[in-house]
């Protein structure tokens, strides 16, 4: 079970690994926190008056498109985009907005979808959301009030019988080691890397470098990942950052998408290249 903030973000971290364990036959479904009402249109050919009219829906078209592509299922929290604040100091949030609310209130459903679907694996994003998007943080809290709290008998005793999801873990997409490997593997090829000035600007942060891992292998699904990203209109421009970087390089330079291991009720020994290690042994001694 991945649970993300905003349509396309089930794209644009982890959708390779996603589309791998499905085609090995794994049950993988999504949950989507919001329905990214207040987000931003970020490709000029979708920069149009009837877009932001029907922002919603489209959306939620857009997320149909992906969901298919990847081939999960996929459910809505039905929570409202918080919106990106901007401004110093930066505006309230919106009254009622998903990043507004109670942990507490805004974990009950996704116990409730975690006790129905079973997942064994969880993934959501660490503490700081991935990027300080206040929806994305109120997922992490979200995400991880949700995975405590589902095995626990006398938490929401009115939200399904109990099932304890054995191991979480957070997206690490976006992390220094990708970011330098691509930015170089560019340059060797003669061609201008998009991260430079990126690279130049990054702060260093040793510590939370090092919190990767697991790494999945799941470079040959890199073209699946791109098509659910490109299914997304409203937030991909084809021809903008996302891009930049061609296929072939992707998978060369960086043929693994990365996650940090957080909790663990099964045996396991880091680094890992599976999110379901030590698992498959634990459930097929239960199940034998």
């Amino acid at each position: 079970m991945h649970v993300h903030a905003h349509p396309d973000d089930e794209s644009s971290k982890g959708a390779a690994t996603t589309a791998r364990y499905v085609a090995e036959g794994v049950d993988v479904h999504v949950v989507t926190c919001t329905g990214g009402e207040r987000g931003s249109i970020l490709n000029p050919r979708m920069d149009r008056p009837d877009v932001l009219e029907n922002i919603s829906e489209i959306r939620r078209q857009e997320m149909d498109r992906a969901r298919d592509i990847l081939g999960v299922t996929q459910d809505w929290l039905g929570f409202v985009d918080s919106g990106f604040p901007e401004g110093d100091p930066p505006p309230p949030l919106p009254e009622g907005c998903f990043a507004s609310l109670p942990v507490e209130e805004a974990a009950e459903p996704l116990v409730r979808l975690m006790r129905s679907f079973r997942p064994h694996v969880v993934t959501t994003y660490d503490e700081r959301g991935g990027y300080p998007h206040p929806d994305h943080i109120m997922c992490h809290q979200v995400g991880v009030a949700a995975f405590e709290a589902a095995g626990d008998p006398s938490a929401y005793p009115g939200s399904g019988e109990p099932w304890q999801p054995l191991k979480l873990y957070y997206h690490h997409a976006f992390h220094r080691e990708r970011t330098e490997a691509l930015h170089e593997a560019m340059l060797a090829d003669g061609l201008e890397s998009p991260y430079a000035e990126r690279l130049a600007d990054w702060k260093p942060d040793p510590v939370h470098d090092a919190r990767v891992t697991t790494r999945v292998p799941c470079a040959d699904y890199f073209p699946v990942r791109d098509r659910a990203l490109l299914a997304h209109a409203t937030q991909i421009d084809p021809e903008g950052p996302w891009f930049a970087v061609p296929l072939r390089i992707h998978q060369s330079a960086w043929p693994t998408e990365d996650y940090e291991l957080v909790r663990a009720h099964v045996q396991v020994a880091t680094p890992e290249s599976d999110l379901f290690a030590g698992i498959r042994e634990s459930v097929g001694e239960t199940e034998s």
